[in-house]
């Protein structure tokens, strides 16, 4: 079983740390999973339908320890199901041929959740029971009936000499994403990925400098969305073992990105899931001594329903309906536009520099008889802005430059407007009037500005969003 070490049993929307300048909140809460037990680890989360499974070396019966042959408690797969919105059923084992001797798990389930791969020790025989003998670990495939797993077999690029495993099999079933110190890696541990083709997955494939360090990336979740989330104690993380992320763009391995406090801390912070939309998962940590599994809620409010940003325009066509009965005779159409701008002709187009009480007048000149007829028409012309909130912002930018973003030109006459939330598309927020934000992956990224008053007569807060698209390239 690799472990946060990789080799000792003893053993996370999702934010891109984007630069997000002015007030940035907390935008997650976390909350320890209430079946996590004292003196017991619970690790390595998985979601499922019915609830969550996971893995604990904790007693399946009360009267003794599973251990391996040198005393350490053995790894089981368990499975609790959620009875509501907070309660949780009592974990019970999912048993395997291997449960009685050997580590079962960490583990991922196929798409359709009828096959499980998991991590337990290669070697089964009598060697297994010599004295400095190491049993290293490698991935099983098992069928799954919902209580118990049958038909185990090896992965066909399991080694005695090395460790194997922490599988992550891709939402369509394509790709297995796996850890390994084989040879040939870029440190302790490395991110390889298979690629299910004819009936079989191919020779593994090191996901590159990129993505591995010289330190240990171990517990792989192919997220739906296409992020890889990974665990690595690498230098410039909040604690020991951090949650990481990274995506593939244009044929390449980003680099990868820390996820924030709270689900990263200064204590180990590994095995991360999330569902489809990013909005909640499950981690395992021990900043509570032992290793636990926690939950997180994002707190990040992204609209459905979000108005698209109407761009104000000042510019105005105006037409002299009566030359049409006239347009046998000479006359000159002479516009003043009330900005000190002038304009000629039965039809005109002007545009004003922004909003304002314009005084439109047309003076109409017979060109035979120099006769001007004064005021021929005029129009008391009043020029606003839409009534909404409003993005001022480039309209693209490029990876790692500096933007700033402005709610200053926001129209909502009567409003008492009490905060300015930015959404930035990337699960990065911030909180202001004015905020600068910087991209770290090129893409097309949807903005949302929504803005609230503060609690009015009654305690009704009002509320208003605006979205614009915004193109980062690399």
């Amino acid at each position: 079983m690799l472990k946060k070490n990789l080799y000792i049993i003893i053993l996370i929307l999702f934010l891109a740390p984007s630069m997000v300048r002015a007030q940035q909140p907390s935008v997650y809460q976390v909350t320890k999973m209430s079946f996590s037990s004292g003196p017991y680890s619970e690790i390595s989360p998985v979601m499922t339908d019915k609830g969550i499974v996971f893995c604990s070396d904790r007693r399946t019966s009360g009267i003794k320890n599973r251990t391996t042959f040198e005393g350490e408690r053995l790894y089981s797969i368990f499975i609790a199901e959620k009875k509501d919105t907070s309660d949780w059923s009592r974990p019970e084992e999912i048993k395997s041929e291997r449960s009685l001797l050997f580590n079962n798990g960490p583990l991922c389930f196929s798409p359709d959740g009828s096959i499980v791969y998991f991590t337990s020790e290669v070697e089964t025989g009598k060697i297994t029971r010599k004295k400095n003998f190491v049993n290293h670990s490698g991935i099983f495939i098992a069928d799954y009936n919902g209580t118990l797993l049958s038909s185990v077999r090896p992965f066909p690029y399991n080694n005695p000499q090395y460790e194997t495993g922490h599988p992550s099999v891709s939402r369509d079933g394509k790709f297995l994403f796996f850890a390994s110190d084989m040879p040939g890696g870029q440190g302790g541990s490395d991110l390889y990925y298979c690629e299910w083709i004819n009936g079989q997955w191919s020779t593994p494939v090191n996901l590159g400098a990129r993505v591995n360090s010289s330190s240990s990336e171990i517990y792989p979740f192919m997220h739906p969305s296409g992020r890889l989330y990974f665990s690595s104690n690498r230098t410039g993380g909040k604690g020991r073992m951090d949650v990481y992320y990274t995506m593939l763009t244009l044929g390449s391995w980003d680099t990868p990105s820390l996820l924030p406090e709270p689900i990263n801390s200064p204590s180990d912070d590994f095995a991360f899931v999330a569902d489809e939309n990013l909005q909640t998962g499950y981690f395992s940590s021990n900043r509570a001594r032992s290793d636990d599994i926690y939950q997180f809620a994002s707190t990040i409010i992204r609209k459905s329903a979000c108005d698209t940003l109407v761009e104000n325009n000042y510019c105005y066509e105006f037409l002299e309906e009566n030359a049409v009965k006239w347009d046998t005779l000479p006359f000159r159409y002479e516009w003043k536009f009330g900005d000190g701008e002038r304009g000629i002709g039965a039809t005109v187009e002007h545009c004003y520099q922004g909003p304002g009480q314009y005084l439109v007048q047309l003076d109409v000149v017979n060109l035979v008889t120099k006769e001007v007829m004064y005021n021929e028409k005029t129009i008391n012309l009043i020029v606003t802005d839409v009534e909404q909130p409003y993005i001022s912002s480039p309209s693209q930018g490029a990876v790692s430059q500096r933007m700033r973003f402005s709610a200053d030109s926001t129209n909502l006459p009567g409003w008492n407007i009490d905060r300015y939330y930015w959404n930035f598309g990337d699960e990065t927020i911030a909180i202001g009037k004015e905020v600068d934000k910087t991209y770290l992956r090129p893409g097309t990224y949807n903005i949302q500005l929504i803005v609230s008053t503060a609690p009015e007569p009654g305690g009704i807060v009002r509320e208003a969003c605006v979205s614009k698209n915004i193109i980062i390239v690399r």
